[in-house]
């Protein structure tokens, strides 16, 4: 993780000196002056990456490796196996060399998200014999998921392919569908609330510890945090495992701070929050 912590400190200050989210709230609509802001941001990163020697360790965990991935472009050229098959509608096409566009994933917008089956499941990414994952990007405007596919060969991760899904194919088929009416429906949102939900977060009077409680619909307005409408990531860490009937969805920011954890239960075909963690 020491070359995601370089990348921290640097996103911090260039965050901090183009007037980036102090609030640590997510912001999805772009303003046409920050697109000099992001060229900057994106530029700088890769100008540390590039001068920096990725370390071999880097290859052990995937978290590791991804952030090397996309802030390094000479790396993330050595690490896709070209001509890439790119599969979309049932038709595979191969993408070259000279066609391909550096993927940044989600660096630009300063955080992450993800999703875990339970707590159990969150300890994957700390596992170092996993030798695949998919990185996705989840549209929910044309309810499609974009998957890159990498695999870990002779000790080197490795994009291997592209794939281009529609929801139902995709392992957390319902919970998208749900997470999309979730973030733009309030009174859904209300309706999707456990008849309490636990609350664990910062206790405003001690720095050091955390405070725990209950949420109910009724104070849910001034709990309920920002969440991303139109697009999210996810990242699938070893052999994609069947939907259950739990999970979690996590924001991290990647240096602003920013974290949110979300658990969810399906119950009688419904999902609901049951607990909530910032």
């Amino acid at each position: 993780m020491r070359l995601f912590i370089v990348f921290s400190v640097v996103l911090l200050t260039i965050l901090t000196s183009c007037g980036g989210n102090k609030s640590g709230q997510v912001s999805e609509e772009v303003p046409a002056d920050s697109a000099n802001n992001d060229s900057l941001l994106l530029d700088s990163l890769e100008t540390l990456a590039e001068n920096y020697p990725v370390p071999k360790a880097a290859d052990e965990l995937f978290d590791d490796f991804v952030f090397n991935f996309v802030g390094n472009r000479k790396l993330q050229m050595e690490r896709i196996q070209f001509p890439l098959p790119c599969q979309k509608n049932g038709k595979t096409t191969k993408l070259e060399r000279k066609d391909w566009k550096v993927e940044h994933f989600f660096m630009h917008q300063g955080y992450y998200t993800l999703l875990f089956d339970n707590e159990q499941h969150m300890e994957i990414v700390k596992d170092t014999s996993v030798n695949h994952a998919i990185v996705e990007r989840i549209h929910f405007d044309t309810r499609s998921v974009e998957q890159y596919i990498f695999y870990r060969i002779r000790g080197a991760w490795m994009l291997t392919m592209l794939r281009n899904i529609p929801f139902s194919k995709d392992v957390n088929a319902t919970f998208l569908t749900f997470y999309q009416q979730f973030v733009k429906d309030k009174s859904f949102q209300e309706k999707s609330l456990a008849e309490t939900v636990k609350f664990v977060g910062p206790d405003p009077d001690d720095d050091f510890n955390m405070m725990e409680g209950i949420i109910t619909p009724d104070t849910w307005e001034a709990f309920a945090p920002e969440l991303p409408k139109k697009m999210i990531y996810n990242i699938i860490y070893g052999k994609p495992k069947r939907e259950g009937d739990s999970k979690i969805f996590v924001m991290r920011g990647i240096a602003n701070g920013l974290e949110v954890e979300m658990t969810f239960k399906r119950k009688k075909g419904d999902w609901k929050l049951v607990k909530l963690t910032t």
